[in-house]
């Protein structure tokens, strides 16, 4: 069978991948992402969260336990004023984002990036893997409503902005104050199915075969 491995301790993306019946494991990279970008001197937000990305993918990759697996790495990065934000890490900074954000529009990118680290010598009968190594980013306009600075200090006493790129999420408190998204939702959670896709498939891997249900033969499906 084919594996998975998220690159990423991110409890929203394991979820994304579990939601969509994709089996996966997850191995945690010990990159230091202000290490990375001040190396890189990338200031970019796009570009930033593709490097970010294939830091983290190469790092899990070089690890003995990925070996005959396929690596995917991740990392958001959020777009406001032409400015990119990470995690805020803090109150005052997330609240001094928020209040900016409040009314108004970013657009969040989430860079992915895919290694391929099974053997390339199909001559034991196994599958040659692609020794692929890709990337793309997904990204998508975030609309946020008007928010009150009482309802910004309550979000922020819950803890959960602290850790988010942009100091936000969907899929949990902060969905409350988003009034739409331009684009791929999951990108905003952090991890674009679709985009996983596309990269399995250059690596000549189809979804359907991490699917925790088994892939499914056509000319077994008949018409009701």
């Amino acid at each position: 069978m084919t594996r998975l491995i998220l690159a990423s301790q991110s409890p929203a993306r394991t979820k994304l991948l579990s939601n969509a019946g994709i089996a996966h494991e997850v191995l945690v990279s010990d990159v230091d992402e202000d290490a990375v970008q001040a190396r890189y001197g990338v200031t970019d937000p796009h570009d930033t969260a593709l490097l970010l990305a294939r830091a983290k993918a190469e790092a899990v990759a070089s690890l003995p336990e990925a070996d005959g697996a396929l690596v995917i790495g991740c990392d958001s990065v959020f777009e406001f004023d032409g400015e990119a934000h990470g995690k805020p890490y803090t109150a005052e900074v997330a609240k001094e984002r928020m209040l900016r954000m409040s009314g108004s529009m970013g657009v969040l990118h989430t860079g992915h990036w895919l290694v391929d680290c099974r053997d390339t010598d199909d001559s034991d009968g196994g599958r040659a893997g692609s020794g692929a190594t890709l990337g793309s980013v997904s990204s998508a306009e975030v609309h946020f409503m008007d928010m009150s600075e009482a309802e910004i200090d309550t979000y922020i006493a819950t803890g959960e902005p602290l850790q988010c790129a942009g100091s936000f999420t969907i899929d949990g408190y902060g969905g409350a104050f988003i009034r739409k998204v331009d684009g791929d939702p999951h990108t905003v959670v952090g991890l674009s199915i679709s985009t996983l896709r596309g990269l399995l498939g250059q690596a000549k891997v189809d979804v359907t075969e991490l699917w925790t249900g088994g892939a499914v033969d056509p000319a077994e499906v008949r018409a009701e």
